[in-house]
């Protein structure tokens, strides 16, 4: 009984989490056939995902105007004593706070270096370890603003891949009351269809206190995988309106430049590394990553792969019987937790002790998730061979076992080796992930449906393949149901979308 309200209480709402419409839910023409290529032609696989991505850069050029009124917008804020905040949930809440540690490190001038505050869903907490629901709630994105000051002078860039989030939503009308300075919505989706689908989006777009700044660039790489394309070019241009906020007009140069340099990077060595990890995981291995320098970047990468592909979350240290991650990170020069994180953040860590969500978001909690020197000892017992990302005199220094690599990046901007860095860590990752079999074609076959967006994606996958299977149509609801019910029975490495099918089929 308690299954079929669940299913009732979601299809009640689905209309308002039908996202099938979206172009960033629509599959890539040009990755069809992506798990094929990722398990047999792994240069063919990392080229296709470059093309994705120079696709992706290449329309951005064309928002160049509206990221140059952001950075103005931020200027101005400055100028007048103000501080920028930026939100988002999942990849967006992690580009968010990416971008506050990029401003504490220098892509801000020092006097400005504390004057940027990034949040996400469910707090820093969730930085590591994805935090169910906390997305679905408006009214979570308001008290979170609030309670970290957002004031009058202030400015907010809300920031959501599809524009439909309702935590980010939330947040953005609430900054709009607050504070003198309309805020801005950083969104990945056309208006028209936007508005169609989800309600809460027509809202802000029609709103005159908020600014908006389209950065549609098409589907993603892998079907709704918004930790991709878009996140990429949003964080492009949240990070240069910061920037180049006292000279707005220097970022149709800058987006130039990071287009240029993404591309001329040669991104085939990538499959040497892709084998190497994907081997040692068949082998029942795990991976440690280390890194010094770009501790938030690949801490993104890595926290992304749970909810995109039901894999097992970071485990807590303070929580014995968890089932391992195939990955965990190390910074190797921070001798415990509380120092793994300051140095990650270049801040304190800031969480959520509300007594509703303390024993998952409180600080507690995270400082289990100890990522310090002593993460060796803890992984030592796992087969872990070690993935190390480190600053080097010429760039960054990657070495997987008898697999390295040198990125010549040393003088390249901040913002620009980070941003690359995350391009090749999510081809690479989604590459091991295809070699694994945790998608079919470029339907994410293991998604979490642990959001009603994503249990509206779950759906969709289901039915598609249904179709393909038998040629006929699955009714929405009927689907919801059975996954509703298939939920329950999941075991801990079982793919809910392919479990679904089969029962779906049986029925």
């Amino acid at each position: 009984m308690k299954t079929a309200a669940n299913a009732d209480e979601f299809l009640f709402m689905a209309d308002q989490f039908r996202l099938g419409e979206l172009v960033t839910e629509q599959p890539h023409p040009l990755t069809r056939n992506l798990s094929e290529l990722a398990r047999h032609d792994l240069p063919q696989a990392v080229a296709t995902l470059k093309e994705v991505d120079r696709l992706a850069l290449e329309k951005l050029s064309a928002c160049a105007n509206g990221i140059q009124a952001l950075a103005a917008a931020v200027g101005d804020t400055f100028a007048a004593g103000g501080n920028v905040f930026l939100c988002g949930c999942g990849a967006t809440g992690r580009l968010s706070l990416a971008l506050e540690t990029l401003s504490r490190e220098g892509i801000l001038p020092p006097e400005l270096a504390g004057r940027v505050t990034g949040f996400m869903a469910g707090g820093d907490a969730a930085l590591i370890r994805s935090l169910e629901g906390f997305e679905d709630f408006p009214a979570y994105g308001e008290r979170q603003l609030r309670e970290l000051g957002f004031g009058e002078k202030d400015l907010l860039l809300a920031i959501t891949e599809g524009g439909e989030t309702p935590f980010v939503i939330g947040a953005c009308e609430a900054a709009a009351t607050i504070s003198r300075r309309k805020p801005w919505f950083l969104y990945c989706n056309p208006d028209t269809t936007l508005a169609r689908v989800a309600e809460r989006s027509r809202r802000v777009l029609e709103h005159p206190g908020i600014h908006k700044l389209n950065l549609c660039v098409g589907p993603m790489a892998l079907t709704g995988s918004t930790r991709m394309q878009a996140s990429t070019v949003q964080m492009l241009a949240a990070g240069l309106a910061l920037e180049h906020h006292a000279a707005p007009k220097e970022v149709p140069a800058a987006l130039e430049d990071f287009n240029r340099l993404a591309m001329k990077t040669d991104w085939g060595f990538l499959a040497e590394f892709i084998a190497a990890e994907s081997d040692h995981y068949t082998a029942g291995g795990h991976i440690l990553y280390e890194t010094d320098a770009y501790g938030i970047t690949v801490l993104a990468d890595t926290t992304e792969r749970s909810p995109t592909f039901s894999l097992p979350a970071f485990e807590n240290t303070r929580l014995p019987g968890q089932p391992a991650s195939l990955c965990y990170l190390c910074l190797p020069h921070s001798p415990d937790s509380a120092a793994a994180w300051a140095h990650l953040l270049r801040r304190t860590p800031r969480c959520l002790e509300w007594e509703e969500c303390r024993s998952v978001a409180g600080l507690e909690t995270l400082l289990g998730f100890d990522i310090s020197l002593k993460a060796r000892t803890h992984r030592r017992s796992k087969n872990s061979d070690t993935f190390c990302i480190l600053q080097s005199e010429t760039g960054i220094s990657l070495n997987l076992g008898p697999v390295s690599h040198q990125l010549a990046l040393a003088e390249q901007p901040l913002l620009f080796r980070h941003l690359l860095l995350k391009l090749l860590l999510n081809t690479h990752s989604t590459l091991v992930m295809g070699r694994l079999g945790r998608y079919e074609g470029n339907l994410m076959t293991w998604v979490k449906p642990s959001n009603n967006k994503l249990i509206d994606r779950a759906v969709r996958f289901i039915r598609e393949l249904y179709h393909r299977r038998t040629g006929q149509e699955a009714d929405y609801a009927e689907t919801a149901r059975v996954l509703y019910r298939v939920r329950e029975t999941l075991g801990p490495d079982e793919a809910i979308v392919l479990k679904t099918l089969d029962a779906l089929s049986c029925s």
